[in-house]
């Protein structure tokens, strides 16, 4: 509503690039026929004949696939006239190296690769204040969703005591694996990675808790809300519970803070869906900071703690890939991004799944050999923790029992000179 005059006033197309062409994009891609003003200039994939296919499956015609300029590396689209590049590889280190270079060419970035976001998120975020262009995270993903309300509740002189996201969640699933992936998720083989095109290893990663640990980093960077002490703990709540549970435990809550992020499961500890679950969705929990405001909670039905001091909004949905055009429309047409890193508080750490052996090579977020766990930067600092973000090609030193955690001295890694000033950089700041 607010940009829509904005966009009628647009003389010349919004050109994009898309790096990755996984289901993320796909679902972008699915509702460009309805966009208005956005140009697909060029999609970089390792696999252009699968990114084909997947436009063509998305609804986009042979004459539209056909103007779009496909290839395999960025190296040789960068210099064309695109005005936003959207990153969604999924791979933080490749992501990181390809927001670095997009940046430096004075363009924008959407980073739908928050695990990139997550690793060296600050780094880039300072660089792109630098050279005056955006790096923004992804509309439609749910760190993004849930910066906005936050955004909002801060605006409208709320305190904020506790932001994040419903899942499915269950301690067994820590274990899971790209091979168990589809029985806790609750879909068929076939249903997911034939129909859906959906990846396995990818979606493990919102099973086994990795995928939950990266995003409320992201938005402990972006919002500068506290992790919990020890990690994410997925209470089961349904949504009319949030405003009474999700306060600090100085009040008979389950929070460390007064001002943190929490993810809450679905189900419950025999696996069984709860009454009102926000699976799929986003929320904050606000504070009402006098007896004027506290009674406008009452007035108008809002729902409360005990005590009529905390409040909840929430989301039901995210709509992932299908909202996207909100961040293009938002840096095209206002400069501003959908939620950025602002911070350096938050890192995930890396925790074995299994025993594993000395000269073993780590798989990475979702994969089979180890776990994320939600932690402060300053934490990973001083214990020298991998990054999850890091761990996909690290080879073992010595062997790691089940559950114990792997630091930097566990591993010999071999990543890009870019990605190492980022995390100097970073490092530099955890306090």
């Amino acid at each position: 509503m607010f940009l829509q005059q904005k966009l009628n006033d647009l003389k010349s197309p919004i050109k994009i690039a898309f790096i990755g062409c996984g289901k993320f994009i796909s679902m972008f891609l699915s509702q460009y026929n309805q966009l208005q003003k956005i140009k697909i200039d060029s999609i970089i994939d390792l696999d252009i004949e699968r990114a084909k296919k997947n436009c063509k499956k998305s609804g986009l015609s042979s004459l539209t696939i056909n103007e779009i300029n496909f290839s395999d590396s960025l190296d040789k689209v960068i210099d064309r006239e695109i005005d936003i590049f959207i990153e969604a590889t999924g791979n933080p280190i490749v992501g990181t190296v390809h927001a670095k270079k997009i940046i430096n060419k004075g363009r924008h970035v959407i980073l739908v690769n928050v695990e990139a976001d997550v690793v060296c998120g600050k780094y880039l975020s300072d660089l792109a204040k630098e050279n005056n262009v955006v790096c923004s995270m992804a509309y439609g993903d749910q760190p993004s969703l849930i910066m906005e309300q936050v955004e909002w509740a801060r605006i409208n002189g709320f305190h904020v005591t506790c932001a994040g996201k419903g899942t499915k969640y269950h301690p067994s699933f820590e274990y899971s694996t790209p091979d168990t992936v589809w029985d806790h998720y609750g879909l068929t083989k076939e249903k997911a990675e034939i129909e859906s095109g959906m990846n396995p290893k990818m979606f493990n990663s919102f099973t086994c808790g990795d995928k939950s640990a990266i995003e409320m980093a992201a938005v402990s960077n972006a919002s500068n809300l506290s992790c919990p002490t020890n990690g994410l703990t997925f209470p089961s709540i349904g949504v009319y519970d949030i405003a009474k549970k999700l306060i600090p435990k100085t009040i008979d809550g389950l929070l460390d803070f007064d001002g943190q992020v929490e993810v809450i499961s679905s189900i419950d500890e025999n696996k069984k869906d709860i009454p009102n679950d926000l699976r799929w969705g986003v929320y904050i929990v606000i504070k009402g900071q006098n007896e004027y405001v506290k009674n406008c909670f009452k007035d108008y039905g809002m729902v409360t703690d005990h005590t009529g001091t905390f409040s909840a909004i929430w989301r039901p949905y995210h709509y992932i890939g299908l909202e996207l055009a909100q961040s293009i429309y938002s840096i095209a047409l206002e400069k501003k991004p959908t939620g950025s890193t602002q911070f350096y508080n938050a890192e995930v750490a890396c925790y074995a799944k299994k025993k594993l052996k000395a000269g073993e090579i780590l798989d990475g977020e979702g994969g089979f050999c180890a776990r994320g766990k939600l932690t402060t930067s300053k934490n990973s600092k001083i214990k020298k923790l991998l990054p999850l973000g890091l761990s996909d090609g690290a080879v073992l030193k010595r062997d790691i029992d089940i559950d114990e955690i792997i630091s930097l001295d566990d591993v010999t890694l071999d990543i890009p000179a870019d990605v190492i000033d980022a995390r100097e950089y970073q490092y530099r700041l955890a306090i």
